[in-house]
């Protein structure tokens, strides 16, 4: 069993892992190299801001599995981009898919959103494994829209409503 709780400075230890693994750099916004301090940086972009809101994903005896991310909520739009990175040690537990479930969730109840949605690397196999079981849609790949260290990659595009059927679990 998965929870979200607000990010805070005791979860800074299990970002600063994530922010040295390969998988979470190739796959994120993380830039490289990563400057020095960053994790503290970026919890910082999370903690005491409307803007976007960010959660730990914890397991019931409170360790550190993760980031749920709400990096852009477009309040008058009522839309909000969510995403998720799993800490090395806590994959293919099926964290990803429960913490977006429960991120999906929370912006539907708590933020009033009429869409969720996602930006994936087309070449990130085991992200659209997760957003297929939290009941996302793939609507499409946006061409060359992602840029990290000057390279620009293909991202896909995906997405859910409140009226869309709740994923099995």
């Amino acid at each position: 069993m998965v929870s979200l709780q607000p990010l805070e400075d005791r979860h800074l230890p299990g970002m600063e892992d994530i922010v040295a693994d390969p998988d979470a750099l190739r796959f994120t916004r993380i830039p490289e190299p990563t400057p020095p301090g960053f994790a503290k940086t970026w919890l910082g972009r999370y903690q005491g801001t409307d803007e976007r809101v960010g959660f730990a994903i914890e397991d019931d005896d409170g360790t550190f599995l993760g980031l749920a991310l709400a990096p852009e909520i477009d309040r008058e739009g009522r839309e909000v981009e969510l995403g998720y990175i799993v800490h090395p040690a806590a994959r293919g537990r099926g964290v990803a898919t429960a913490a977006l479930k429960l991120l999906t969730r929370w912006a539907f109840d708590e933020l009033g959103a009429l869409r969720a949605y996602l930006h994936i690397d087309v070449a990130n196999a085991a992200s659209r494994r997760v957003a297929e079981r939290a009941g996302y849609v793939h609507e499409g790949t946006l061409r060359s829209a992602h840029v990290k260290q000057g390279l620009r990659a293909d991202t896909e595009l995906w997405s859910r409503l409140p009226s869309d059927p709740e994923p099995a679990d």
